[in-house]
């Protein structure tokens, strides 16, 4: 049973029941979430999700040692929230590395600097499935002991579709070569309503959860994503989170879930203003409340920003991800206040301690390496 001190007494007689059932740690439905989301003050709300982190995790709060390599950011596709990718045709704002130049970037750090290389960028036509095999054993071949995490469930799709193979057999293949997991990203919302709106021609949802679903059947952890704070609404929101949780229930293969806001800076949504900080506590929040079959609640601190993420802590959330060290640009091209994400080991852990939490450096499916 949760340990949260809340006068029940007080509470709306609709949510009253709810309520009762998340103290007694019983699984809520997409009707009861979606009742809470939209109705349940935000002091309940949050005082719930805390009660709920730290019974799973305590007080412990976990990051990596990670970079993040982009090999492109020219896209074959076409996402209306997106500032980071270019079309062929705007390929002079693009960039392309080629593979020496990403194992260069790998080179150039220790090897008790990094535990993980993310790689995730454009869905670029001349970047197909034997090119990231050939990526990923130059990796491996210089730091075997790297974890690679790498590939969103869209790059997949596409790099599958255009070399004519299975998920599964293309996932063998980067298996082979070294890849280890998969990142969450792509997952965006699964209403098609609205994926017909800001992402019309990326993969389908149900390629998405099957591209995730065949990873996990072959030994291949991810994460799940959402991409919140556009033009969704709250039922949008449950519909995309109980398709994710339907499908932990089968595979077990989810280590972390993290919502992702949408920013408005440099994209043809951009006339949509960026939900509140409000907003974004009560998406954290509820996420906790919902997942009783993902452990981790993620925040991901260069595009939800280090004050916020900070804050989060106390709101549900047991992971910031890692020290990301200037590497990503997806959401700096966004317009998010830090434009060169980059945090030590010593500036991570003492954000966390600042809030009263422990820092816990992990590997990439949360094995715990060292306490602070």
């Amino acid at each position: 049973m949760l340990n949260v001190n809340i006068d029940i007494s007080k509470i709306e007689l609709s949510i009253k029941d709810i309520v009762n059932k998340i103290i007694e740690e019983k699984r809520i439905t997409d009707q009861e979430t979606l009742l809470i989301l939209e109705k349940a003050p935000n002091s309940l709300l949050f005082l719930l999700a805390n009660a709920k982190r730290e019974r799973l995790n305590s007080n412990n709060t976990f990051f990596n040692k990670n970079i993040h390599i982009e090999p492109t950011n020219i896209c074959v596709f076409d996402c209306k929230f997106c500032s980071y990718s270019r079309l062929l045709k705007e390929k002079s704002q693009g960039w392309e590395h080629s593979i020496d130049e990403m194992v260069e970037m790998v080179k150039e750090y220790k090897e008790d600097e990094i535990t993980e290389v993310h790689i995730v960028g454009g869905v670029h036509p001349k970047m197909g499935l034997n090119y990231f095999i050939e990526l990923i054993k130059k990796i491996k071949r210089i730091r075997p002991n790297i974890h690679i995490k790498a590939f969103t469930a869209v790059e997949l799709e596409y790099m599958c579709r255009k070399a004519k193979v299975s998920y599964k057999e293309g996932l063998k293949m980067l298996k082979e070569a070294g890849q280890n997991s998969l990142p969450g990203g792509g997952a965006e919302i699964f209403s098609n309503e609205i994926r017909n709106i800001i992402c019309k021609d990326k993969c389908t949802s149900e390629q998405w959860l099957e591209i995730h679903k065949t990873a996990h059947e072959m030994g291949m952890q991810s994460n799940a994503t959402i991409l919140y704070g556009h033009i969704e609404k709250p039922s949008h929101i449950i519909d995309h989170m109980s398709r994710i949780r339907d499908l932990q229930d089968t595979t077990s293969g989810f280590n972390a879930f993290i919502p992702l806001k949408y920013r408005n800076g440099n994209n043809q949504m951009s006339h949509l203003k960026e939900v509140s900080i409000i907003d974004d506590i009560r998406m954290y929040s509820i996420a906790r409340l919902y997942f009783d079959n993902i452990k981790h609640i993620k925040a991901y601190w260069p595009m939800i920003g280090k004050e916020t993420t900070q804050n989060l802590l106390s709101f549900g959330v047991d992971d910031i991800d890692g020290t990301i060290d200037d590497s990503t640009k997806i959401y700096s091209m966004a317009g998010v206040e830090d434009q060169n994400p980059t945090m030590s080991t010593e500036e991570i852990t003492n954000l966390i301690k600042k809030v009263k939490r422990k820092p816990i450096e992990r590997d990439s499916i949360y094995n715990e390496l060292k306490v602070y």
